[in-house]
């Protein structure tokens, strides 16, 4: 008969003075999270490790084993996205090895920043090749139903070539797309910029490609107030145009099956005049960037 009564009496002596306890002690400090984190950052083959990559399920059995800690995937990637180390693609990386780098970006920085009064910025390069080709791409779909693209065995075409000018003052898009793209192609491509703007000199900034060192494309831009820019070899990404190319592909190509080259041509036409009717004066090229320290070297990525 007192034991309900004493139970009841006990029970509220517990309440007033609680005891709190915050479950199991974590497997886990900060240091070894760390530890974590740096073991996962480097190569497992610098390790004595027999693979170049790790996943979550052989980082854990490393750990595991080295008796560092005992943990499961899930805990690893918490860790991991936790300490700011994430899944990443590596790619490729092309240092400049022109003995003028300096002097050249310095030059086509300074026409980015300060375009002359006298004249007009224009950035053009090539874009391509043009071949007939499902494009893979992304898009919008329903769960687990993307759809599918037709795979090609021969394709008897041939290629097309665009080549591409960037109007830095207005941000317009110039183009014109050829079957080929040899000195001469490139200088047809000229004489209608030149045209456009009368009694401004035009320096245009490209890349080192042969065709636009040619001989007779030298003499004409020499007789006619254009100036050729040339970009470092292998520092394309100083080119303004190319993120314009980068849009281009991403949204007028990628995830299509033209299957003609008029087609195609119309759908690069089509997103060009929409961008064109979107653009405006481009500045403030690569601000803040690490580019734009005075001792930047071109071979550090």
């Amino acid at each position: 008969m007192l034991i309900m009564p004493n139970r009841h009496r006990l029970n509220r002596i517990r309440q007033q003075c609680p005891k709190w306890s915050g479950g199991r002690p974590a497997k886990t400090d900060q240091a070894m999270r760390d530890r974590i984190c740096q073991i996962a950052r480097c190569c497992p083959r610098n390790l004595g490790w027999p693979f170049s990559v790790w996943s979550l399920s052989k980082l854990s059995e490393v750990l595991r084993t080295n008796q560092i800690a005992d943990l499961s995937r899930e805990t690893l990637r918490r860790i991991l996205k936790a300490g700011g180390v994430s899944w990443q693609a590596t790619k490729t990386w092309k240092a400049s090895n022109d003995p003028e780098f300096t002097t050249k970006m310095a030059r086509v920085l300074d026409l980015y920043d300060h375009p002359p009064t006298e004249g007009r910025v224009v950035c053009v390069d090539e874009f391509g090749p043009l071949n007939l080709q499902p494009r893979a791409g992304r898009g919008w779909f329903p769960r687990r139903r993307p759809a599918r693209l037709r795979a090609t065995y021969h394709r008897t075409q041939g290629v097309r070539h665009m080549f591409g000018a960037l109007d830095l003052a207005t941000g317009q898009l110039y183009y014109r797309i050829r079957d080929r793209k040899r000195w001469m192609e490139f200088l047809a491509f000229l004489k209608p910029l030149r045209a456009r703007w009368p009694g401004e000199k035009l320096y245009l900034i490209c890349d080192n490609y042969s065709v636009h060192k040619r001989r007779e494309v030298r003499q004409w831009c020499e007789t006619n107030a254009v100036e050729l820019v040339f970009l470092p070899t292998y520092s394309s990404w100083l080119n303004r145009i190319e993120c314009e190319f980068a849009a281009l592909r991403y949204f007028a190509l990628n995830g299509t099956d033209h299957r003609s080259h008029g087609e195609q041509d119309a759908a690069i036409g089509t997103y060009v005049r929409w961008r064109n009717q979107h653009a405006g004066p481009i500045r403030d090229f690569a601000v803040n960037s690490k580019i734009r320290h005075p001792d930047y070297l071109p071979n550090v990525a």
